[in-house]
């Protein structure tokens, strides 16, 4: 509240001031050091700013409270009930410091109406000072009723007087060096100072404005409006509206967000259109034919269609940028080869990357099967680039790279490094694309750049993208969805049991081993701690070779050296390992039809999309799968809320799409898609849930604005996004 406020308080975020940071004046202008200046010229609290990205007064006036304080009332002692949080004024009548039980400050203060004790843990002499007996004060804190009558634990104070605000007091994301009092000077001046001119086009107010104006309640406020009152609301306003953020000053800002993300979207698109990419038509596709004779099973129709679709992509002079989703096991693989197929017979090269060599070494396993009996007489073939390649072999297929006998390249970040030459690189290829960042995918673009052309992109993931998010993060995208699975596929069962019961699951481990089948047994990555995941997955493979005696039970960890690793999964796949524990390294690719029963231990701990991976490395061949869910309770016996959401949804479905509507529901989209793994959120207020008739609004507004108002829409994407905008180029 004021000079007197008390750490306690400062720590819960309240208005608790600091007599040093209230004589600062406040500086909204964009912070940033000048040219040679060195950074740590900057206050404590500009490099705060700086941590928090607020560089703009825009910025700055984006940056909402997390919730309000109300100082506009002085309630008297009398009418306060137990657990209300009020405000009250009160001259102190005794003051002493107790030792015992502990160090406190007690101060007794009285308003005429009743009295209450302050009880301070922390503090300091001047604030004892303060508090000297006969001080007037003005005080906020939550009532506590007791056997000695009432308390405050640690309320926020200052010296009576002074006239009382006359609206919420607002409570403001912050970081340390960054006290409340300094934050909200600097929003109030950024507030007064920035540019909300309106940049919306005349006539195309957001359904919510329609709404709330046909039923005769208030009409969507403009942005300044809007803004100033969400910075300070009037003390009488539900607080159930801003806290659901149902309120229409909530609304206008999430209809102004959608359309900023939209535009940038649509503008990304529309400058990918005026690129050039190779075309890719060849003049005698026999190879595709080669292609297919030789593969033992035919194509479902879904697969069939996305084809043509990226064929037909791949057939124009704009660069290709789809995204190729499917359930686990709908047979993205063999869409991905006969896309690098329809590249290499067009004369060109293409590219393979996916995020871990495990998944990488599968996909060249594959490739090479089916690819280097085609490509040899063309004196074509398969090259591997890995980081942890011999120098000679490294060397040899750079070579190869370079020279454009390698047709097809596959591996790990390795194709993306600066010493990779392609000859005429035409289509990249992404794996498991949410596991790499827009620098990354920039990079495997720009191989291309010296000719003034783009390759082709083509993004794959298993995890389906629901459908708000297509429309939303996606909306630069065309999708492709493998929505049927290949015939054969055998349904896996799902069971949920407790860690209690493990030896009843080790005993059916002994049965499937017996039976010749093979087991996978996972275990968690805790508190993102590889030496404890390491330690767990040790452990747990001790303990099962111990209770399967005669069974070979192997390990697999990210730490591993590649040759081990390798030999450990060849082992596995060749069928003469029975059980193998691993971490999630097996989460994605891994395909080994024999292996029909898969355990994860503390399943509680894993996201549902990534249960969902794990699971579906079961059930590739003809024998009847099952996937053990192992949770643990905690010392309560009791189960998070969200552990019993994810694995009820896991024991519920085995639909992909259904699994990540409800992992967006669990986790919202920002962690769902790694915030489109640019590091920094898209969308900060709106809710694509809640919010779908704003964004149906924006992605229907978005193309006309950018057609007939540019300008507003250059000015609405730059006071929304700023820098960010560039994310979506990848």
């Amino acid at each position: 509240m004021g000079a007197g406020a008390s750490a306690g308080a400062k720590a819960r975020g309240g208005r608790a001031s600091d007599k040093k940071s209230a004589r600062k004046p406040a500086k909204t202008d964009e912070v940033k050091p000048k040219p040679g200046e060195a950074k740590k010229a900057l206050s404590p609290a500009q490099q705060a700013l700086l941590k928090l990205g607020l560089r703009r007064d825009i910025d700055l006036t984006l940056h909402l409270p997390l919730r309000y304080e109300d100082e506009t009332r002085i309630t008297p002692l009398k009418n306060a009930r137990d657990g209300d949080t009020v405000q009250i004024e009160a001259t102190v009548t005794h003051s002493e410091v107790q030792l015992r039980p502990r160090r406190m400050l007690k101060v007794t203060v009285e308003d005429g109406t009743g009295s209450c004790v302050l009880t301070f843990f922390s503090f300091y002499p001047s604030q004892q000072k303060a508090m000297a007996v006969g001080a007037r004060l003005r005080i906020r804190g939550e009532v506590k009723g007791g056997f000695w009558g009432r308390q405050m634990m640690h309320p926020a104070f200052r010296a009576a007087g002074g006239e009382l605000p006359t609206a919420l007091t607002p409570v403001y994301p912050t970081v340390a060096s960054l006290p409340q009092p300094y934050l909200r000077r600097a929003i109030a001046t950024a507030l007064l100072r920035a540019d909300l001119s309106e940049t919306l086009p005349p006539g195309e107010l957001p359904p919510v404005a329609q709404h709330y104006g046909s039923n005769g309640l208030q009409p969507l406020y403009e942005l300044r409006s809007a803004l100033t009152f969400l910075h300070h609301p009037a003390p009488d306003v539900a607080l159930a509206t801003l806290e659901d953020h149902s309120h229409p000053a909530w609304q206008r800002l999430k209809a102004e967000e959608l359309l900023a993300q939209q535009l940038s979207q649509y503008e990304a698109k529309r400058e990918r259109a005026r690129l050039k990419a190779p075309v890719l038509r060849a003049a005698h596709d026999e190879l595709t034919q080669q292609f297919l004779g030789q593969l033992p099973f035919g194509l479902t129709g879904a697969q069939q269609r996305v084809v043509g679709e990226i064929r037909a992509d791949m057939e124009r002079s704009i660069p290709m940028h789809r995204l190729l989703q499917g359930d686990v096991g709908s047979g993205k693989t063999v869409v991905a080869a006969l896309s690098a197929v329809a590249c290499i017979a067009a004369g060109w090269q293409c590219a393979l990357m996916a995020p871990t060599e495990i998944l990488a070494e599968q996909h060249f396993g594959k490739l090479v099967g089916w690819l280097e009996p085609l490509l040899a007489p063309l004196g074509k073939r398969v090259a591997w680039l890995a980081g942890a390649q011999k120098k000679k072999e490294r060397a040899e297929m750079l070579a190869l790279v370079e020279s454009g006998e390698a047709a097809l390249v596959v591996g790990t970040h390795a194709v993306i490094q600066e010493q990779v030459q392609f000859r005429n690189l035409a289509l990249a290829v992404i794996d498991e694309q949410h596991r790499f960042g827009v620098a990354q995918r920039l990079a495997l673009r720009q191989k291309l750049a010296a000719t003034g052309m783009e390759p082709h992109l083509l993004m794959m993931s298993a995890t389906p993208i629901p459908r708000t998010l297509a429309m939303s993060y996606y909306a630069d995208l065309d999708v492709s969805t493998i929505d049927e699975l290949p015939p054969g596929r055998t349904p896996i069962v799902t069971k949920l049991i407790s860690d209690s019961r493990k030896d009843e699951v080790i005993e059916r481990i002994g049965a499937q081993v017996a039976s010749g089948r093979q087991v996978y047994w996972v275990c968690p990555l805790i508190e993102e701690s590889e030496a404890l995941d390491l330690s767990n997955a040790t452990a747990t493979h001790e303990y099962l070779s111990e209770m399967l005696p005669g069974v070979m039970v192997g390990l697999l960890h990210s730490r591993m050296p590649t040759a081990e690793k390798k030999a450990v999964m060849e082992l596995f796949s060749a069928g003469v390992m029975g059980v193998l524990v691993s971490t999630t390294v097996i989460e994605v690719g891994v395909d080994v039809p024999n292996a029909s029963l898969m355990v994860i231990e503390h399943s509680e701990r894993f996201g549902l999309s990534q249960l969902h991976q794990l699971r579906g490395r079961v059930g590739r061949g003809a024998a009847a799968s099952a996937c053990v869910l192992l949770y643990s309770v905690n010392d309560n016996g009791r189960l998070s809320d969200t552990g019993k959401e994810r694995l009820r949804a896991m024991a519920e479905t085995n639909d992909g799409f259904e699994i990540a509507r409800r992992d967006l529901e669990i986790r919202g989209p920002g962690e769902f898609l790694g915030s489109r793994q640019s590091g920094a959120p898209m969308l900060r207020f709106a809710d694509l849930e809640q919010d779908v008739l704003l964004l149906d609004w924006a992605r229907e507004l978005a193309p006309r604005m950018l057609e007939r108002y540019p300008a507003l829409a250059a000015r609405h994407v730059s006071r929304w996004l700023g820098g960010k905008a560039e994310y979506l180029k990848a």
